[in-house]
């Protein structure tokens, strides 16, 4: 009888993976035709969530990009490591293996094409083989399709109905980077849904962690700040990011141009809300802040971060704070602001910048910052 039991459990195991690599096949051999949805900087819309005040950031990310840098990663058996002829033999069909999948993922449909939709049949399907399989190469394959499906806003009611939040969460445990990214993405996708937001803010701890954490500049950090970009859209969690500001500056300041851009939409989302204007100011800023203000900076992360600073400014209310000035340490934001005369030396010093918008930005900044801080009552 057991026999008979385990013989059943394989079977079905079988069919449910052989139905699933189907429709991941079908799925994958095109790209999707709301492409231009997914591209960064989208409208900072969110599904059933209502108004968001101010130019709020929701970031999209494009699953199949080709010039992603860690396609050069294949997963090996333990035993392929051995360097005997068996083991060269294992490494082989481990690279034929996942270059199938990549070649599947990457197969281009007629544009008119409705392949690229699963249905929910099959969306279940890849979901369970998501959650069964172990195969670094199969998952990746299995969530580019959900991440595909997931880019159209009826799917993500039903992969939340078929509990693939959970499943696609679960993910985020392993080790494997390319993995790793693919969950991210998929969860990035599905968090523009305001259901879907309440629903995945349990893992924000987790996926923020994660970020901080991960190689600088990796795609798994820029996968992580996007999902969090799009988890700040509204007012609602960004009380959850409160104690990761520090290290949001931290990777503002370190990471290289693309990781500044994301970092600063994330920062920029928590500035427009009036409730985060302490927590931001609490903040410790690295030192090297301030360096940023010359004219070789990228003209865009000037004035995204006085932007930033401007929203601060507006929305923190200095005259019933000023005798509690002590809440705020040495090194955070408040007095990186607060200290007037090095803060205007090092933006100043861009007032000679080629751009006549930074110049004006910087003088409005610099203009806001002198009514608040020195009022002419106090002259």
């Amino acid at each position: 009888m057991g026999y008979a039991r385990k013989v059943g459990w394989v079977t079905a195991g079988l069919v449910i993976g052989a139905g699933a690599c189907y429709c991941i096949y079908r799925l994958t051999r095109g790209r999707k035709q709301n492409k231009e949805k997914m591209a960064e900087g989208g409208s900072g819309d969110v599904d059933d969530v209502g108004d968001c005040p101010g130019a709020r950031y929701n970031d999209w990310s494009d699953d199949d990009d080709d010039n992603n840098e860690n396609k050069g990663i294949v997963w090996y058996p333990p035993w392929a490591r051995i360097g005997t002829e068996a083991g060269t033999r294992a490494r082989a069909r481990a690279r034929a293996r996942a270059t199938r999948a990549r070649r599947a993922v990457q197969k281009r449909a007629s544009p008119n094409s409705d392949d690229t939709i699963l249905s929910p049949q099959e969306l279940q399907k890849v979901l369970c083989l998501v959650e069964m399989s172990e195969k670094p190469y199969i998952l990746e394959a299995a969530l580019i399709a959900l991440g595909n499906n997931a880019a159209y806003a009826f799917n993500r009611d039903i992969i939340r109905d078929l509990g693939g939040l959970p499943i696609v969460a679960k993910i985020l445990n392993t080790r494997d980077p390319i993995v790793k990214e693919k969950a991210l993405i998929v969860l990035n996708n599905l968090s523009v849904n305001a259901e879907n937001q309440r629903r995945l803010k349990i893992y924000m701890n987790q996926v923020c962690d994660d970020t901080i954490t991960s190689r600088l500049n990796s795609s798994v950090q820029l996968a992580g700040l996007r999902l969090l970009t799009n988890m700040t859209v509204t007012n609602e969690y960004q009380h959850m990011l409160a104690n990761s500001i520090s290290d949001f500056f931290r990777l503002f300041s370190a990471g290289n141009e693309e990781t500044k851009f994301q970092v600063l939409k994330l920062l920029l989302n928590l500035a427009e809300n009036p409730a985060m204007a302490r927590e931001l100011l609490r903040a410790q800023v690295p030192s090297s802040l301030g360096s940023l203000f010359n004219k070789k900076e990228n003209k865009e992360v000037i004035l995204k971060l006085l932007v930033i600073f401007e929203n601060i400014n507006d929305n923190f209310k200095w005259e019933e704070n000023e005798p509690t000035q002590n809440q705020f340490s040495e090194g955070s934001l408040f007095f990186f602001l607060k200290e007037f005369q090095v803060c205007a030396d090092k933006i100043l010093g861009i007032e000679s910048h080629h751009d006549f918008l930074v110049k004006v930005k910087v003088g409005k900044f610099m203009a806001k910052l002198a009514e608040r801080m020195f009022p002419k009552s106090q002259e």
